[in-house]
């Protein structure tokens, strides 16, 4: 069965960083494209980022580029977002996605 469970959200100031996780069961991580998507109060989900299979690298929105990196780290079936400098508009819901199953998300608030 596959499960995906997000953790690492925070309450965090403008500027400052966060190093999300999604821990994955029920498949070889490294085989599967594999996203994390946000959603903002009121908006729908917006894409940040996803890698490839075996040897991907990832590839992000222009709204993130430069200050997010996605990695993963098979041996551990955990998948990381790591988040710097961030922006109030980087407030939001954070899931890591497989396809279209979804973990519960984590709850991410920049504000000052």
């Amino acid at each position: 069965q596959v499960q995906l469970v997000e953790s690492g959200g925070d309450f965090v100031q403008p500027g400052g960083s966060l190093r999300l996780s999604c821990v994955v069961s029920g498949f070889t991580l490294n085989r599967y494209l594999m996203d994390w998507v946000r959603q903002s109060p009121g908006k729908g989900l917006e894409w940040v980022s996803s890698i490839n299979g075996i040897g991907g690298t990832p590839n992000y929105a222009d709204s993130v580029k430069g200050r997010f990196t996605m990695s993963r780290d098979s041996a551990r079936n955990t998948m990381y977002l790591q988040m710097n400098d961030l922006k109030p508009e980087d407030t939001a819901v954070y899931y890591c996605q497989k396809g279209t199953r979804r973990g519960q998300g984590t709850q991410v608030t920049v504000s000052s």
